[in-house]
């Protein structure tokens, strides 16, 4: 009989404190993200009394979105316009050397190049970037198959 832990995903889930819909834009944009679910605070069947701030009526509850074979889960959180990503990074192994660089040069688009793109001792391409949203990416094309 199998592991049943064997069968487990860990799917990254960010806060964009407010800033949502723009993220989702973004990530379509830049890496070809599909939409699967989306919903909106006012669409919520029990919506939490008090918890959100006035306004937020129409700010992402909870999206998924599909980045190449990964979920992603995406939401506006607490919408108090201060999202802050630390201690953790997406990495992302691109196909090939032109899609890297594509997808490098989109998410560094009002970002933060933390590492330019370029050849290390472990990959023919590597890099780091925080895009506009402060999300940390290490984008990277894995050496071939020996």
């Amino acid at each position: 009989m199998s592991d049943p832990l064997t069968a487990m995903k860990i799917e990254p889930y960010l806060f964009f404190d407010g800033r949502c819909d723009e993220a989702i834009a973004f990530y379509e944009q830049t890496l070809g993200a599909e939409v699967l679910f989306l919903m909106r605070n006012s669409e919520s069947p029990e919506p939490p009394p008090g918890v959100l701030p006035p306004g937020s009526a129409h700010k992402v509850m909870h999206a998924s979105l599909r980045i190449g074979s990964a979920l992603v889960m995406v939401s506006d959180g607490m919408c108090q316009g201060n999202a802050t990503f630390k201690g953790f990074s997406l990495s992302l192994d691109c196909p090939d050397e032109a899609t890297a660089r594509r997808v490098f040069e989109g998410l560094a688009d009002g970002g933060q190049v933390k590492l330019p793109l370029g050849k290390t001792f472990w990959a023919p391409l590597f890099g780091m970037v925080n895009d506009r949203f402060g999300v940390g990416w290490m984008v990277g094309l894995s050496a071939p198959a020996s």
